[in-house]
């Protein structure tokens, strides 16, 4: 499939995720919203799997989850440091505490945190115990499938959970002490991880597995 028509239907994708989402939102709030658009994500990867576009979907897909993640943690850094530094100044000059500032910082910090595992696993920056594959360097491969598999199942499970927990938060209609953040804005931050966790996860799976594939065909 040419370069263009990849481009057309990763956007073809992203809209009917989109919309799935919105549907889903409308009939059962945030789960149909969640699982509505996961199904549709899903679809559209079997669909280029089957249509030999599974690669340049995922690089299309790294394009947008980069441009998200880039602006997303750059924006949220430079408010935190901005409020933190008139808080700073306020305090210690005009003796004058911002009340909101340190509650914002703090919903930054978990908002860096679990978005940035995704890039993370994408600049393969994850903490790693290497210790087994040091003493069994041939198994090395394997182990590295296995370590991917392992990071896959827990963004499931951290989809599932925390998706049920952000549910439990819209229902109760919770919401922070000071800026009154809806509660379940932030439990999103879980599903969210979870989503983004395993989309990257694929993508380094899929590029390791051709790069072995490409080693093995030149020592062939």
């Amino acid at each position: 499939m040419s370069q263009e028509r990849s481009f057309v239907f990763g956007w073809v994708a992203l809209a009917a995720i989109v919309a799935a989402g919105v549907m889903g939102f409308f009939y059962l709030r945030l789960e149909g919203m969640a699982w509505s658009a996961v199904g549709t994500w899903l679809l559209f990867m079997v669909v280029a799997a089957f249509t030999g576009n599974w690669s340049r979907f995922l690089l299309w897909q790294d394009k947008g989850l980069s441009w998200f993640e880039d602006w997303t943690l750059y924006l949220a850094v430079m408010v935190g440091l901005v409020s933190l530094f008139v808080n700073v100044i306020l305090r210690y000059i005009f003796s004058y505490s911002l009340a909101w500032s340190e509650e914002l910082i703090r919903e930054i910090i978990i908002y860096t945190t679990f978005i940035g595992l995704a890039p993370g696993i994408k600049n393969r920056s994850m903490i790693t115990i290497d210790a087994l594959v040091q003493l069994v360097p041939r198994f090395r491969q394997t182990l590295t499938y296995v370590s991917h598999i392992s990071v896959l199942v827990f963004s499931i499970m951290i989809f599932k959970l925390g998706l049920d927990m952000a549910i439990m938060q819209e229902r109760t209609f919770q919401k922070t002490i000071i800026m009154e953040i809806p509660l379940v804005v932030l439990y999103c931050m879980l599903p969210l991880m979870g989503i983004m966790m395993g989309i990257r996860t694929i993508q380094v799976l899929w590029w390791d597995y051709q790069e072995s594939r490409a080693q093995s065909g030149s020592e062939g």
